[in-house]
C-alpha cells in the first residue's frame, strides 16, 4: 500500500505540473536570429544571454537560432516576433525571404538590434522593414543621447538627455514614410566624422536618429542602433529599451496616447 500511495502521489504531482505548464505558456514566442555573413560582433554572446534572461523576467518564450532553415511558413507560424541581433550580410535565400515577408504581412513583428541595419542590402523589402540602412561609423565614443518620443514603451525611466558610450551608426535616407523616431544623438557632443576610403561622412547633422518604429506591410518593426559594446547588455536602461520594442512588436501593445 505504501508503494502504491507513493506512486499515486508522484503521478498526481507530475500531472499537476504538466497542467500548469500547459496552462501557463508565456506571453508570446520570439525567434532570436544571430547569423552573420559579414563583420562578426563580439557582443552577440552577451546579447543572447541578456535576451534569455529577459525572457525569464518577462515571461515569454525565446528560441535562438543561426539556421536559416527556420525561415519557412511552418516553422515561423509559432512565433509572434523575429529579432535580428547583430546580423550582418546576406543571411536568407529567396524562399526564406518570402517566408519572412509573409510572416510580417500576417500581422507579426520584427526587432532589429544594431547591425540588423547592416544586413541584406540587396533585399529592398527588408531595407524598408528596417527603415534606414547603415552607412559608416566613427570610433566608439561617449555622446549625449536624447529621448524624443515618450509615448513608446521602454523609455519610461530614461532621462530626457543622458550620456552613452557606443558605436554610433551614420544612416542612409529614410526608405519609408512611416518612421516614428524615439532616440537621437547630439552630434556636437562627440566626433561623428569617419573616413573608410570608399565611404566617408562628417555626420548626419542636426537630426541623427538612433531608434525608431513603424507599422509596415501589415506588421510592426522596431529598430535600435545601440548595442555594439558587450557591456551594454547588462545595462537596465538599454534592456528596458529593447524589451519595450519587443513587447510592442510581438503584441501591438504598449504605445501611450
Amino acid at each position: 500500500m505504501k508503494r502504491f500511495s507513493l506512486l499515486t502521489l508522484c503521478l498526481a504531482a507530475l500531472f499537476s505540473f504538466s497542467v500548469q505548464v500547459q496552462a501557463d505558456p508565456g506571453q508570446f514566442n520570439v525567434l532570436l536570429y544571430t547569423k552573420m555573413e559579414g563583420f562578426h560582433h563580439k557582443a552577440v554572446n552577451e546579447g543572447v544571454q541578456a535576451m534569455r534572461l529577459m525572457a525569464k523576467k518577462h515571461h515569454f518564450n525565446i528560441d535562438w537560432h543561426e539556421d536559416a532553415n527556420m525561415f519557412s511558413d511552418e516553422r515561423l507560424a509559432r512565433y509572434d516576433a523575429i529579432v535580428f541581433l547583430m546580423t550582418t550580410g546576406s543571411i536568407l535565400n529567396e524562399d526564406q525571404q518570402a517566408a519572412m515577408q509573409r510572416f510580417i504581412q500576417s500581422g507579426k513583428g520584427f526587432v532589429g538590434i544594431h547591425s540588423a541595419s547592416d544586413t541584406m542590402y540587396e533585399w529592398e523589402w527588408y531595407t524598408k522593414l528596417v527603415g534606414r540602412m547603415f552607412r559608416i561609423h566613427p570610433v566608439i565614443q561617449t555622446a549625449e543621447l536624447q529621448v524624443i518620443d515618450r509615448s513608446f514603451p521602454g523609455v519610461e525611466r530614461m532621462p530626457e538627455r543622458f550620456l552613452w558610450t557606443d558605436e554610433y551608426y551614420d544612416f542612409g535616407p529614410e526608405l519609408t514614410d512611416n518612421l516614428n523616431y524615439i532616440l537621437t544623438i547630439d552630434e556636437s557632443t562627440y566626433k561623428p566624422a569617419a573616413n573608410w576610403g570608399h565611404v566617408s561622412s562628417e555626420g548626419m547633422g542636426e537630426f541623427h536618429p538612433l531608434a525608431w518604429y513603424q507599422y509596415f506591410d501589415g506588421g510592426r518593426s522596431f529598430y535600435t542602433a545601440l548595442g555594439h559594446v558587450p557591456e551594454t547588455f547588462s545595462d537596465d536602461l538599454f534592456l528596458e529599451h529593447i524589451y519595450g520594442g519587443l513587447y510592442w512588436a510581438a503584441t501591438g501593445r504598449g504605445i501611450r496616447e
